[in-house]
């Protein structure tokens, strides 16, 4: 749940609702590590800010009473370079030696929305598709006609990925997971329960444990 929408439905609404005005006028002071970042990375932030300034902020209080923002922000962010960074390049991402600085960028901006649900929305690609890159490729070469459609798409903003684990009985414990899919024919039939999936209600492809 996002900060604002989790204050929306409490006595503490006008509280959020000040802090997130306090967020949108006051010039948020970065990290050291901007003076002493590249060119590139420098023209990232200030693309960065404005886009929180100019496509967000006036919106923010509005999706937080929603509990829900445009799907086409994916699209936004994924043409400004939010989603790719560190992702490998051949799948449109943007892969530096200084990767933790362009990460810290990213979440300097964002977190400038006071807006966790947000954020947690543009990140949660970030454990999605690491199992999927990070899967062995099989005789049939099907792991890698599967990366060669999804990450593309995803780190693009035209599709949603979510990460799976979760479960009623036993939160997030991996080793007590209850989930099962079984083979049956040229397909999978799974069993079980998730919850707290972010992004799970408009995800296009889960990667479940």
């Amino acid at each position: 749940p996002s900060v604002g929408a989790a204050c929306s439905r409490s006595p503490a609404a006008s509280l959020a609702s000040a802090c997130t005005q306090v967020c949108a006028t006051a010039r948020y002071q970065a990290y050291s590590t901007e003076a002493n970042s590249s060119d590139e990375l420098k023209v990232f932030r200030q693309s960065l800010r404005r886009f929180v300034d100019s496509e967000i902020l006036p919106h923010i209080n509005q999706w937080e009473a929603e509990g829900s923002f445009p799907r086409s922000l994916y699209t936004r962010a994924a043409d400004l370079g939010i989603l790719g960074v560190g992702f490998p390049a051949e799948f449109g991402g943007s892969e530096s030696d200084l990767e933790t600085q362009w990460q810290i960028a990213v979440c300097d901006e964002l977190g400038r929305t006071a807006s966790g649900g947000l954020m947690a929305c543009f990140g949660v690609h970030a454990i999605a598709l690491p199992p999927l890159l990070a899967a062995p490729d099989d005789q049939h070469g099907h792991m890698k006609t599967l990366r060669n459609r999804i990450v593309p798409e995803v780190l693009a903003g035209k599709k949603i990925a979510a990460l799976g684990i979760t479960e009623p009985g036993g939160g997030s414990d991996v080793a007590n997971l209850k989930t099962s899919a079984k083979r049956d024919g040229d397909h999978f039939v799974i069993n079980g329960e998730k919850y707290f999936i972010t992004s799970g209600v408009r995800a296009d492809y889960i990667t479940l444990a």
